[in-house]
């Protein structure tokens, strides 16, 4: 057990939330999120003495948060996704985006994994080519042209999106 679990309280007090909105967007899944959530927490108190001591800390728990999820995705048995009824269409208002997010993130979905991690590190965690490189242990250029490749298949599959003609609603 650390010696300082206070710090540790604090420490997780203070970025519980913007650790499941990043495991949410490399997983595309709440619970699942919230279960990567939890294992890196816990490896983090393992290691909590010697991680507090840090000169970032979040830097750490980014790269166990990334390791957790890459190694759940390796395990056979987590590959199933859970769907509810599919809808014909997007549900849409003309002054809320969130359809539009939620198409991103289905986009991002189809990502491989290294692909997705690197827009969510270099896009959502606002991390420099080169911390991404160092968090995902590979060069800058793969890191440049990992973005690169990603970006380019998410504006291909953006274009076959319908478009929505504006001020349609269909939420009734």
């Amino acid at each position: 057990m650390p010696a300082d679990i206070e710090g540790y309280r604090e420490y997780v007090g203070a970025r519980l939330e913007p650790l499941r909105r990043t495991a949410y967007l490399l997983c595309g899944d709440w619970h699942t999120a919230d279960d990567l959530v939890s294992t890196a927490l816990v490896k983090l108190l393992r290691h909590w003495r010697r991680v507090s001591r840090m000169d970032s800390p979040d830097a750490y728990v980014r790269r166990t948060l990334l390791r957790v999820w890459l190694d759940e995705r390796r395990r056979p048995w987590r590959r199933e996704a859970a769907w509810a009824e599919v809808p014909d269409g997007a549900v849409r208002s003309a002054t809320d985006g969130a359809a539009d997010r939620l198409t991103i993130l289905a986009l991002l979905a189809e990502l491989p994994p290294r692909r997705r991690a690197v827009l969510v590190l270099r896009y959502f965690c606002d991390l420099s080519v080169e911390e991404t490189a160092r968090e995902l242990g590979c060069t800058t250029g793969t890191v440049k042209s990992q973005s690169a490749r990603a970006i380019e298949a998410l504006r291909g599959r953006l274009a076959d999106v319908p478009a929505r003609p504006e001020g349609a609603r269909t939420d009734g």
